[in-house]
């Protein structure tokens, strides 16, 4: 009976109610009575079946989320990566130019 006592007084009145309705003539008090048991704890078990499938859709929200954020973080690495590597293939150009001009520069003085 300690899941009777976690079950709220409307889920109980609702059980109560829907036994009521179903039922038969000549059915005593008693037997509603446990068919409203029954009622309450199939609704207690549908009640926490649906809380988890919310906490799993959550679950499964927040690592979307966290997947985005990991996949956006990944492609800003990868163009600043890409930029730095076209810097990068100026730098030994840019060098050689500017060794060629001092090597002319340093012969024409002479």
């Amino acid at each position: 009976m300690a899941a009777a006592k976690n079950v709220s007084d409307e889920t109980k009145n609702e059980a109560m109610k829907v036994a009521k309705a179903i039922q038969k003539p000549g059915q005593t008090k008693e037997q509603t009575k446990l068919i409203a048991a029954g009622i309450e704890k199939g609704i207690a078990e549908y009640k926490k079946q649906h809380k988890n499938k919310a906490r799993d859709r959550d679950k499964a929200r927040k690592q979307d989320i966290k997947a985005k954020a990991r996949t956006a973080k990944t492609e800003e690495s990868e163009t600043s990566a890409v930029a730095s590597q076209s810097n990068a293939h100026l730098l030994p150009w840019g060098l050689l130019v500017i060794s060629w001009i001092g090597f002319i520069g340093f012969s024409l003085m002479k």
